[in-house]
C-alpha cells in the first residue's frame, strides 16, 4: 500500500518534471562518461593482454650488430628466461606507385618450416611464406591496405643497398606492429612505414647474416627477476656489438598503447566527478527550495504526526529518485557509448580481435557516487527540515523587506522603471539565492572554456611543431653516420636552398632513479630549420658542451638546469657520459634533448659525423631532389614535413584524442542543463508573484523581465568568474589529453573564451524563451492557488 507521502512524492516529481529530468541528465552524463571511459579501458587492456598472450610478444627485446646463432643456447640458460627466438631484422625502402619517394620499411624474418617461438603474426589474407622461395613476403596489412596491394602483387624493395622484387603472398598483422613509425619520427603513418616479413634464411642472405642473428626475443618466466635478465643479456651480446637490451614496457608500439590507454583511464578518474559535484550543488538548490516554499506542508504533516525522520525521508526520497534514475540512465548511456567507441578503438590500434568487456566496479562506482554526491546536497536540507516546529512551519515566513535597496539601489532607482527596480531589489535582497544560481551558471561557463581551450591546446601544439620548432620541407636520414662530406653533395642539389645537419644518437638517460630511453640530437649552433626554443619561443644557445632537455623529459627525470644527466650511448663505442643540463626547451612533440653537433661528436670520439639533414627546397624543384635523395647510397630514408603533418593531426583527431570532440558536446550540454535548472528554479519559487503581478496590470513582457531580467544579470555576472574557474580547470583536463607522445598546453586563447561565453548566453537565451513560454501559458487562478 502507497503510503500518503509517496503520494505526494510522485506529484512533486511530476510536477517538477523538467527540473528532475535536467539534473538527472547531469547525473546520467557523468555516471555514463565514467562507464564508458572505464569500459574502453578495460576492453583495451583485455584486448591487448590476450592478443600479446596468443601470439606470443616477447618481453625483451635485444638489438646486436651481428652474433652466432650459437649464442641464442647462452641466452636460453639465463635463469628467469623460458624462450628465445634469435632473428635478422633490417630497413628497407619499398618503391610504391602513388609516392614521389620510396617509403621506409622495416624487413624482419620468420623462422624457416616452423612457426615463431615469439612475436608470431596474425595471418588476415592469403598464406603463409614457403621458405624454399626467397622472393615471398607478408606485409604489413595497414599498410597494403593504404597503397591497394593485396596478395599476388609484387613489389620492389632494396635492402641493403641491393634492390630485390618480392611476391606478395599474403598480409599479416602483429602484436609489436600495433604503432609503426619510420625510424627516427614519432607520429604513425600507415602509408610511410611498412613492414616485411620474409624467411630467415632469405633475409640473412640479404644482410649477411647467415649463421647470424641482429635481434633476440626473449620471454621470461613467471616471478623473474627482469633487471637482472637484462643485465645477463648485455654481459652475453657486448662482445658482438649489443646496443643494450630493453623491456617490453620500453617497447615503441606497446608504450604508445599504453599511453593512450593511461589517457583515457585518466579522463576516466578526472572527468566525471566535475559532473557529479554540479549535479550534487542543482540538487541542493532545488530541494533548498522546494523545501522553503513548502513550510506550510511540513509543519501541517507533523502538525498531523509524522515525525522528523518521515518527512526527512520523505525528500531525501525525492534526492534518491533524480539521483538514481539519472544514475541508472547513465549506465545505459556508458554501456551504448562504450559498445560504440571500442570498434573505433580496435580498428585505431589494428587489433585483430576484439575482447569487450565492461568493469563492473565502474556501475558501482558510478551509482555509489552519484547517489552520495546527491545525498550530500539534500543532507544539508534536512537539517532544516529537522529544524522547524509544527507551529514555526505553518506561519508563512516573514516577508522579505524590499522598502531599501542600499546605497546602489537608492542612486540608481531614479533611473529605473518599476520591473527594473523589482529585480535591482530580488538581487540585493537575496544574494544568497543569486550567489546560488550565479556559481552554477560559472561552472557551465568553466566547462565549456576548458574544452574549447583544449580544443586550441591541440591546434597549437601543431602549429609550434611543424610552423615554429621544424621550418624545415624535408628530413633525410643515413644509413650509418656519415662524413660531413654528404651534406656538400645535398647542398649542391638544385632547388635546395638550405641544409642543416644532424646527429641523432641512441641513448639511455639517466638522473637518480629516472630513466628514459630515447635520442640525443646534435644541432648546428645557428641552426634555423630544427631549433631548441624556450617558453618565450627563443633560441636555446647550444654551447659548453652541455645537454638541453624538454619540458616533458626534464619532468620525466625530475632533473633541472645545472645537475648533470647521465647519459649511456647505445652505438659505436657505447661510452657513458656525463653531461650538465643547460637549459629547459619548450617541445610539444616527444621528449628530445639537445646538443652542440661538435660537441656531441667529440664526446663521441667520432669527429665530422652526421646521421642526417633537414632541407628546406624550393618546390618547382621538389620532384628532381626527390629522385636525386633516392638514387644516394647512403640515404636511408625520406621524411616531408607536409605529410608529418597530416599524419599528426590524423593521430590527434582519433584515438584518445577524439574524446576531447564527445566531452565538449557534452560540456555543452551540460552547460545548458545548468542555465535551465537556475531559470526553472527561479519561475517556480516565483509562479504565484509572478502571477499577482499579472493580476494587477502587468503586461506579459514586463512580468517576463522581472525574471528574465534576473536571470541575465546573473549569468553576466557568472562570466568572469566562469571564465577564471575554467582558466583552472584547463590545467587539469590537458594534463589529461598528454602523453610521453605530445604534449597539449593550456594556454589563454580569447577566442576561446569568446565562444564560451557565446555559449552561456545561447543557453541562457534558449532557457529564457522556454520559461517566458510557460509564464505566458500560466493559468493565473491556479497559480494564485495556495497549494494544499
Amino acid at each position: 500500500m502507497v503510503s500518503p507521502l509517496d503520494h505526494k512524492l510522485l506529484r512533486d516529481l511530476w510536477r517538477m518534471k523538467g527540473q528532475a529530468i535536467a539534473i538527472g541528465v547531469v547525473i546520467a552524463v557523468g555516471v555514463g562518461m565514467l562507464v564508458m571511459m572505464q569500459g574502453l579501458v578495460t576492453s583495451l587492456n583485455e584486448t591487448r593482454a590476450a592478443y600479446y598472450e596468443r601470439y606470443r610478444l616477447a618481453q625483451v627485446f635485444a638489438p646486436v650488430t651481428r652474433a652466432p646463432d650459437r649464442l641464442a643456447a647462452r641466452l636460453a640458460a639465463i635463469d628467469g628466461v623460458s624462450a628465445v627466438e634469435p632473428r635478422v631484422v633490417g630497413a628497407a625502402l619499398i618503391d610504391v606507385a602513388d609516392f614521389d619517394l620510396p617509403v621506409q620499411a622495416q624487413a624482419v624474418s620468420l623462422p624457416d618450416l616452423r612457426a615463431p617461438r615469439l612475436n608470431d603474426v596474425f595471418l588476415t589474407d592469403g598464406r603463409m611464406i614457403d621458405s624454399d622461395h626467397s622472393d615471398e613476403i607478408l606485409l604489413l596489412e595497414a599498410f597494403a591496405n593504404a597503397h591497394n596491394l593485396e596478395p599476388g602483387d609484387r613489389i620492389n624493395a632494396t635492402m641493403n643497398g641491393a634492390r630485390r622484387n618480392f611476391q606478395i603472398v599474403g598480409l599479416a598483422q602483429a602484436p609489436e606492429f600495433l604503432y609503426t613509425t619510420a625510424p627516427g619520427e614519432l607520429i604513425p603513418d600507415d602509408a610511410r612505414f611498412g613492414v616485411i616479413w620474409m624467411s630467415r634464411s632469405a633475409l640473412a642472405a640479404a644482410y649477411d647474416m647467415d649463421g647470424a642473428f641482429n635481434e633476440a626475443l626473449l620471454s621470461l618466466s613467471r616471478g623473474a627477476n627482469e633487471p637482472a635478465v637484462l643485465d645477463a643479456v648485455d654481459r652475453i651480446l657486448d662482445p658482438y656489438g649489443g646496443t643494450g637490451a630493453y623491456p617490453l614496457a620500453d617497447q615503441a608500439s606497446n608504450t604508445f598503447v599504453s599511453e593512450e590507454i593511461g589517457g583515457l583511464e585518466a579522463a576516466a578518474v578526472g572527468v566525471p566527478p566535475i559532473f557529479l559535484a554540479v549535479a550534487a550543488f542543482l540538487l541542493y538548490i532545488v530541494i533548498n527550495r522546494m523545501v522553503q516554499s513548502e513550510r506550510e506542508e511540513i509543519g501541517l504533516m507533523k502538525a498531523f504526526g509524522y515525525t522528523n525522520t518521515e518527512v526527512g525521508a520523505h525528500y531525501f526520497k525525492l534526492v534518491l529518485a533524480i539521483a538514481i534514475g539519472g544514475a541508472l540512465a547513465g549506465c545505459l548511456m556508458g554501456i551504448a557509448g562504450g559498445r560504440a567507441l571500442i570498434q573505433v578503438y580496435v580498428a585505431y590500434f589494428k587489433f585483430p580481435f576484439l575482447v569487450f568487456q565492461l568493469d563492473p566496479a565502474s556501475f558501482v562506482t558510478g551509482v555509489g557516487v552519484s547517489i552520495l554526491s546527491a545525498s550530500a546536497g539534500g543532507l544539508l536540507v534536512l537539517r532544516r527540515i529537522f529544524a522547524l516546529t509544527p507551529a514555526a512551519a505553518m506561519r508563512a515566513p516573514a516577508p522579505a523587506d524590499y522598502s531599501r535597496t542600499g546605497a546602489i539601489g537608492t542612486a540608481l532607482n531614479r533611473f529605473l522603471d518599476q520591473p527594473s527596480r523589482m529585480v535591482l531589489r530580488r538581487i540585493t535582497r537575496q544574494p544568497g539565492r543569486m550567489a546560488g544560481a550565479m556559481i552554477g551558471i560559472a561552472c557551465g561557463m568553466a566547462l565549456s572554456v576548458s574544452m574549447i581551450t583544449i580544443y586550441a591546446g591541440f591546434d597549437r601544439t601543431i602549429d609550434l611543431t611543424f610552423n615554429v620548432i621544424d621550418r624545415s620541407d624535408v628530413t633525410v636520414s643515413f644509413t650509418h653516420a656519415a662524413s660531413e662530406a654528404t651534406i656538400f653533395e645535398l647542398a649542391r642539389m638544385d632547388g635546395v636552398t638550405l641544409v642543416e645537419p644532424v646527429r641523432h644518437v641512441p641513448a639511455v638517460l639517466r638522473h637518480g632513479l629516472a630513466t628514459h630511453r630515447g635520442v640525443v640530437s646534435g644541432l648546428t649552433p645557428d641552426a634555423r630549420l630544427s631549433r631548441a626554443l624556450d617558453s618565450d619561443l627563443a633560441d636555446i644557445p647550444l654551447e659548453n658542451g652541455g645537454i638541453v632537455l624538454s619540458t616533458a623529459l626534464a619532468e620525466n627525470l625530475d632533473i633541472a638546469p645545472g645537475d648533470i644527466l647521465t647519459v649511456e650511448v647505445r652505438e659505436g663505442r657505447q661510452p657513458v657520459l656525463q653531461i650538465p643540463v643547460t637549459a629547459v626547451a619548450e617541445s610539444l612533440l616527444g621528449a628530445p634533448s639537445y646538443m652542440d653537433l661538435e660537441a656531441l661528436n667529440r664526446a663521441l670520439r667520432e669527429p665530422n659525423r652526421v646521421s642526417g639533414a633537414y632541407l628546406s627546397i624550393d618546390e618547382a624543384h621538389a620532384t628532381e631532389i626527390y629522385r636525386a635523395l633516392q638514387d644516394m647510397p647512403t640515404v636511408a630514408g625520406v621524411s616531408l614535413k607536409s605529410q608529418a603533418e597530416i599524419a599528426f593531426q590524423t593521430l590527434m583527431n582519433t584515438g584518445a584524442g577524439a574524446i576531447r570532440y564527445v566531452m565538449g558536446a557534452i560540456a555543452f550540454v551540460i552547460t545548458f542543463g545548468i542555465v535551465y535548472n537556475a531559470a526553472r528554479i527561479a519561475y517556480a519559487e516565483r509562479a504565484r508573484d509572478l502571477a499577482s503581478l499579472r493580476v494587477i496590470g502587468f503586461t506579459r513582457g514586463e512580468v517576463a523581465f522581472v525574471l528574465l531580467g534576473e536571470l541575465a544579470i546573473v549569468t553576466l555576472i557568472a562570466l568572469p568568474i566562469g571564465s577564471i574557474l575554467g582558466y583552472y580547470l584547463s590545467f587539469g583536463i590537458a594534463a589529461g589529453f598528454s602523453s610521453d607522445l605530445y604534449q597539449i598546453p593550456a594556454i589563454f586563447d580569447p577566442a576561446s573564451y569568446g565562444f564560451a561565453a557565446m555559449v552561456v548566453l545561447g543557453a541562457a537565451i534558449a532557457s529564457g524563451w522556454l520559461v517566458k513560454r510557460d509564464i505566458d501559458q500560466a493559468d493565473l487562478v491556479s497559480a494564485l492557488k495556495i497549494r494544499e
